[in-house]
């Protein structure tokens, strides 16, 4: 192949839908509110990119305690451990609503990366900023106060800062797995939504509760 027909072709090269392709190696699967897709212990043998939907991520201490260490949404990745030799899954992933999920196998991803440069880039990309996100999750949590950690997290849960418009309505999330994902007590997370709601931050719907940009104000005080 010449230089410009290589060059076209990698200009023409989608690695979204290269990864989408069904075969036998990469299959969509659907998953209704609740369901679980993947459990702690299971075998690590492929990585899910999230269609439509959000996914849970959680883990379970030896002595039963339960924590939320990550909400997901369209477009992202996860149980991606099992391509840095993670035998067996370190956490459980759980349809928070009607999830189309991607599922590729380990050993299709790994040829994938190797083969497609575009695929590589992707996925580097998004693990970078990924890990962006927990250095930011672990500066949070040493430094700020319960409130402006929960208001930072109703506005990542409606992609403030992202690309694209923010989400109208948040999918319902309980107080307790708030509470989880803050580091304090549901009392704590009650009182604060309480006040947001007050002050106009947060509008509560049967469906979920909307966020509004207004909320920002909470994080930027010092």
């Amino acid at each position: 192949m010449c230089p410009r027909a290589a060059a076209k072709k990698r200009r023409d090269f989608d690695p979204l839908a290269f990864l989408a392709t069904i075969g036998e190696s990469r299959k969509f699967v659907l998953f209704p509110k609740k369901q679980i897709i993947f459990a702690q212990g299971d075998t690590a043998d492929a990585v899910f990119h999230i269609q439509t939907g959000k996914v849970r991520l959680t883990v379970v201490s030896n002595d039963g305690k339960e924590a939320t260490i990550g909400i997901l949404g369209d477009g992202e990745f996860f149980g991606e451990g099992s391509l840095a030799g993670q035998a067996l899954r370190m956490g459980s992933a759980t349809a928070m609503t009607d999830c189309a999920v991607l599922r590729i196998d380990k050993k299709a991803m790994m040829e994938a990366l190797h083969r497609e440069r575009e695929v590589s880039d992707l996925f580097v990309a998004y693990l970078l900023a990924r890990n962006i996100r927990y250095e930011e999750d672990l500066v949070d949590q040493l430094f700020n106060s319960s409130e402006k950690r929960l208001a930072r997290i109703l506005l990542l849960l409606a992609h403030f800062g992202k690309e694209g418009e923010p989400e109208t309505v948040v999918p319902k999330i309980s107080q307790e797995t708030l509470a989880e994902m803050v580091g304090t007590t549901r009392s704590r997370v009650s009182f604060f939504m309480n006040r947001f709601r007050k002050l106009g931050f947060v509008h509560y719907n049967g469906g979920g509760f909307q966020v509004h940009s207004s909320l920002l104000s909470v994080v930027l005080h010092d």
